[in-house]
């Protein structure tokens, strides 16, 4: 039976033997090298036994064990289960494949653990030297202020936040909501739902979004768009922001942001732009010309954990009227005054900018990775994906029994299985059947959406471990699965 030793005057939560402690941590970094260097050789994902999700409902440990069997039971019960979202066959949910530097940059963060709410200490410098790495990447003026943030939602929380601010007509921080001043925002319909989150958050309710149709390609209509904007203001409402989007999570289609710009300009609106998706890859000379306009946003979200590969959280949210963001956030009571000199001087403190105080040291992965690898190399990463996706369409073309359902955004391609002579709701049926049971084999892991009412295998490709044959293989293996369910076919449908 384990006994907890009495506490002493000098007891600590260090390890009290370091050279077994650096022993363990060496073999923590041997074991991470295998697992990455050898990732093409485990399934991508698979089930947990019941015995496995039996342990995760133990309750909390009131006595202490040794880091060598904690570390043998995550190597055991954690590590063997993965998301599976590092693996070069991951394509479902748009999610980066992260970095060995961004995984050691936040193991140094956590064994500096600052806290990035200000102050006067390297950390606060190293995000200030990221966020302004973003601002020379996206073309924003010097001016723009930035927040690093856990990822899309909330970098676009924060620029409509500070959207309905400045654009309220009134201090709506000190007066709170005014009756009969309904405020208005705009998106399409293929714009990300943490946008109409943001603005539920916000208090302005779900109705205060309105979603404009699209083009045949899943870009923003500028006319519907427009039309949409000259009824609410006769209606008496007041329109303050349009949402565009430099990637829809859907098809990766980027809006006209040039039309876009302009449309706000004329009609005094707010521009923010969800690039979430695609926005860094302004580092790709292919894709950059599809973002002209990207620079002329009034606030702009970019997540760092998709298409720049950083481990998770990692996002960045710009605003060019740098003092509107500050007035929408900041609070300084008396123990957070700042000082002249010492640890709370400096006049940069990121929790002016944002809702959070606590905040980690997540800009150190981001300042790693791209001292270790420059933006042209991401920059090439971006390119690639981008060829194939373009590669699996041609590969998809040249199939009888393969078909694209929508143009390519970027690096997002949906297409289905259709062999022929099946009604549309049998090619839904046998299609979700197949990317589920792509997921069980754990050879690959695409996504999925619906559109128009047809069920898509969809391949967001923001992976940069990823090969070409391994889209070939994606194609044989959904031929294999559909071919055997071909008989399954009523009972799938049912």
């Amino acid at each position: 039976m384990k006994t907890t030793p009495t506490p002493t005057a000098n007891q600590t939560l260090d390890p009290t033997n370091w050279d077994e402690a650096r022993q363990l941590m060496h073999q923590m970094i041997d074991d991470a090298v295998d697992y990455l260097s050898t990732i093409r050789e485990r399934p991508i994902w698979q089930p947990m036994p019941e015995e496995v999700q039996a342990s995760f409902e133990e309750p909390v440990p009131r006595e202490a064990s040794s880091a060598e069997e904690v570390y043998s039971e995550f190597q055991e019960n954690v590590l063997p289960y993965p998301m599976g979202n590092v693996h070069p066959k991951f394509w479902a949910w748009y999610m980066g494949s992260g970095t060995l530097s961004g995984a050691l940059g936040d193991f140094w963060a956590s064994i500096m653990n600052p806290n990035l709410g200000g102050g006067n200490h390297a950390a606060n410098k190293v995000e200030a030297q990221v966020v302004n790495w973003m601002k020379e990447i996206m073309n924003f003026p010097t001016s723009s202020s930035g927040l690093l943030v856990s990822g899309g939602s909330m970098a676009n929380f924060v620029g409509l936040t500070v959207a309905r601010n400045v654009k309220a007509g009134y201090d709506i921080r000190t007066q709170g909501f005014q009756p009969n001043h309904k405020m208005v925002v705009y998106d399409s319909a293929e714009v990300h739902s943490c946008n109409q989150k943001a603005l539920e958050l916000l208090g302005m309710g779900t109705e205060s979004l309105v979603k404009i149709p699209v083009n045949p390609d899943y870009t923003i209509s500028i006319a519907a768009l427009q039309q949409q904007i000259r009824q609410d203001r006769a209606a008496g409402l007041h329109p303050i922001c349009v949402i565009g989007t430099s990637g829809t999570v859907n098809t990766g289609a980027i809006d006209d942001l040039n039309a876009l710009a302009d449309l706000c300009e004329a009609e005094n609106l707010w521009f923010h732009i969800d690039g979430a998706i695609g926005a860094i890859a302004m580092l790709s000379d292919t894709v950059r010309p599809q973002l002209s306009g990207i620079e002329r946003a009034d606030s702009l979200a970019i997540d760092l954990h998709k298409w720049l590969h950083m481990p998770f959280e990692a996002a960045c949210v710009l605003v060019k009227n740098s003092t509107g963001h500050k007035k929408t956030f900041s609070l300084i009571p008396e123990y957070l005054a700042k000082n002249t000199r010492g640890i709370a001087a400096g006049d940069l403190w990121f929790s002016e900018y944002g809702l959070q105080l606590s905040r980690r040291f997540r800009a150190l992965k981001i300042w790693m990775s791209l001292k270790e690898h420059g933006t042209e190399r991401f920059g090439d990463m971006i390119t690639k994906n981008v060829n194939q996706a373009h590669y699996l369409a041609e590969l998809i073309d040249q199939s009888s029994d393969m078909e694209q359902l929508a143009p390519i955004g970027l690096d997002i391609l949906c297409f289905r299985y259709n062999p022929g002579d099946l009604t549309l709701t049998e090619l839904n049926a046998i299609n979700k059947e197949i990317k589920i049971q792509l997921e069980e084999s754990g050879k690959s892991a695409p996504g999925y959406t619906t559109l128009a009412g047809r069920y898509c295998i969809r391949v967001a490709i923001a992976n940069h471990r990823s090969r070409r044959e391994d889209f070939e293989e994606l194609l044989d293996d959904i031929r294999q699965i559909g071919v055997t369910l071909r008989g399954s076919i009523p009972v799938l449908s049912s």
